[in-house]
């Protein structure tokens, strides 16, 4: 019903562990890992910081800062914060970083612009 059907799946014929094992490929594996990683890790001390302070130093979360603001509503909303400031950020690094390589390997993989070792040829993806 208005879908034609694609006589050919370019991606049905690619050897995917070849991709994988091309530069490119490891460099991206490289990039995303380098940041989602150490990321993960320091929002993840954050957070259980944050629970072990709400557990266990409840008069220092109940600190009053003003009105009936305490610490403990301030630290809450900065996960908040926090989380979309890391959203924001890895957004940004992906545009800058990631996107491009992906979108190179995504041109050679539908395009078949790899050899028979698993390399991308040059100048035939751009």
């Amino acid at each position: 019903m208005g879908n034609e059907a694609h006589p050919h799946d370019a991606a049905a014929s690619v050897d995917f562990q070849e991709v994988q094992q091309t530069e490119q490929f490891r460099t991206l594996r490289k990039r995303h890992r380098s940041f989602v990683f150490p990321m993960a890790v320091i929002f993840l001390l954050w957070y259980f910081a944050y629970v072990l302070l709400a557990a266990y130093a409840v008069e220092f979360m109940s600190t009053k800062v003003w009105g009936n603001i305490n610490i403990g509503l301030i630290l809450g909303l900065l996960q908040f914060v926090t989380t979309f400031g890391i959203t924001a950020w890895y957004v940004s690094y992906s545009n800058r970083k990631l996107d491009p390589i992906a979108a190179e390997i995504r041109t050679g993989i539908e395009g078949h612009h790899f050899d028979k070792d698993g390399n991308m040829i040059q100048g035939e993806a751009k």
